[in-house]
């Protein structure tokens, strides 16, 4: 029997993928400004919204306080609030999902959602995402602390916004093909 993935379940699926990637960025450049593997991991497990996680490792590896640090993180983070408003109606969510789903409101996951047209698809594509990044992130933030000094500059590998944004607009132009010639 042949299984077919869903369009949402193929963009959360690559959109994974390529923000996970972006993860050893992350953990080689959080224990390069010398955070240990212990707090660049709690801080993608915790704080999990990528920009806010850069943002707390310049500032604090730059001089700034904890105050300051924080300050800026949390205001990158803030969008993700906000989403999590509207997609609190959009996706319906009741009871224990709202915990868990308030962690996952990334821009990965909410722009999944929101790029489906059918609820079903907006729901699936939602936790596909969110479930994916979370999971890709950690794992490649946690080899990318291990490698850390090993990886060099992650700038010179492609892990940065660009490749991320590269892949997320290739898949969404794919799809498009695909659905222009089905019609």
């Amino acid at each position: 029997m042949q299984h077919r993935l869903t369009p949402a379940t193929r963009m959360g699926l690559s959109i994974s993928i390529a923000t996970g990637l972006y993860g050893i960025s992350f953990g080689a450049l959080s224990v390069a400004a010398g955070f240990s593997l212990p707090q660049t991991l709690a801080l993608s497990l915790l704080m999990f919204t990528g920009g806010s996680q850069f943002a707390y490792v310049a500032v604090a590896a730059g001089g700034g306080g904890g105050f300051s640090a924080f300050a800026a993180a949390s205001l990158l983070g803030l969008r993700n609030a906000l989403y999590a408003v509207q997609l609190k109606a959009w996706l319906r969510l009741r009871g224990r999902k709202i915990p868990l789903a308030a962690q996952l409101t990334i821009d990965e996951s909410t722009a999944t959602s929101l790029g489906q047209e059918r609820p079903d698809e907006r729901r699936r594509g939602f936790w596909v995402a969110g479930i994916g990044v979370y999971v890709l992130w950690n794992l490649f933030t946690l080899l990318g602390a291990l490698l850390g000094d090993a990886l060099g500059d992650p700038r010179r590998w492609g892990l940065d916004g660009a490749a991320v944004l590269g892949a997320w607009q290739y898949q969404r132009q794919r799809r498009r093909l695909t659905e222009r010639d089905a019609d």
